[in-house]
């Protein structure tokens, strides 16, 4: 499992850097296209600085790169660090449907056997 194979570290940081709803808007934005980070500062009523920090924080967690092209820095998607946030979701998803299906089998037992068992 992912979960197992990566430092608390690097799960703390991605989820992290998806908890703020800016960045998650920037993820959005250059999935579909790179944008430059001034570009990516025009969507958001914020300092070039701060969209700068929040970009930073994104590609700390491997969700975005940066490409320099002139003047320019170009921010991307990065499918890899998606995918890893994705299988993440899915194998906790996993874990928590088999915990709710142990607890309702729980339930769904004759308590008169649990009775006989204990006596």
């Amino acid at each position: 499992m992912v979960v197992d194979q990566l430092s608390e570290e690097t799960v703390d940081r991605l989820f992290q850097a998806l908890s703020d709803a800016t960045r998650r808007d920037i993820v959005r934005r250059v999935s579909g296209a790179s944008l430059s980070v001034s570009s990516l500062a025009a969507f958001y009523a914020m300092s070039f600085a701060a969209v700068q920090k929040h970009v930073a924080v994104l590609e700390r967690a491997s969700l975005v790169t940066k490409e320099k092209r002139g003047r320019e820095q170009l921010v991307q998607a990065n499918p890899d660090g998606l995918a890893l946030a994705q299988q993440l979701l899915d194998e906790y998803e996993a874990i928590w449907r088999q915990r709710a299906a142990r607890i309702t089998n729980i339930l769904m037992e004759d308590p008169k056997s649990h009775a006989k068992e204990m006596s």
